[in-house]
C-alpha cells in the first residue's frame, strides 16, 4: 500500500473523531464555533464555547485505545498552543477563560477529554 491512500484513510478517520468530538462536546452543553482552524503556527481541530470559557481542542482517533496514551505530547501541544496565540482574539472576548484541551477517541470507548492539557 502507498502513503497515499494510507495518508487519505488517516484524513478522514481523523475528520471523522473530530465531528464525534464535536457532537459529544455540544452533548455537554458546548457550542461549536469552529472547527480546523487553520493558522500560520498550525491547526486547531475545535474550537467550543460554553459559559465564560472557549476551548480550542485538539482531537486524536486511534483505531486502537491503547495507542491513545502516546497520541499526545509536548510538542503536539506546543504547536496548538502557538495556533491558539494567532487567534484567541477572535473567539475569546473580554473576560472569557481559555482553555487548550485534547479530546482521545477509540472505537468503542468514551472519550477522553483532557481539560487543560497545555498550561505554559
Amino acid at each position: 500500500m502507498t502513503a497515499a491512500p494510507r495518508r487519505q484513510r488517516a484524513e478522514a478517520s481523523g475528520r471523522e473523531g473530530e465531528r464525534a468530538a464535536a457532537l459529544w462536546m455540544q452533548a455537554k452543553g458546548w457550542r461549536k464555533l469552529a472547527e480546523r482552524v487553520k493558522t500560520p503556527r498550525g491547526e486547531i481541530d475545535l474550537v467550543m464555547k460554553r459559559g465564560g470559557t472557549v476551548a480550542f481542542i485538539e482531537v486524536k482517533f486511534r483505531r486502537k485505545a491503547d495507542d491513545l496514551d502516546h497520541a499526545i505530547d509536548e510538542y503536539r501541544l506546543r504547536r496548538v498552543a502557538g495556533a491558539v496565540e494567532c487567534v484567541a482574539h477572535e473567539y475569546a472576548g473580554e473576560g472569557d477563560d481559555i482553555s487548550i484541551d485534547v479530546i482521545l477517541l477509540a472505537p468503542r470507548r468514551l472519550p477522553r477529554h483532557i481539560v487543560n492539557a497545555w498550561q505554559p
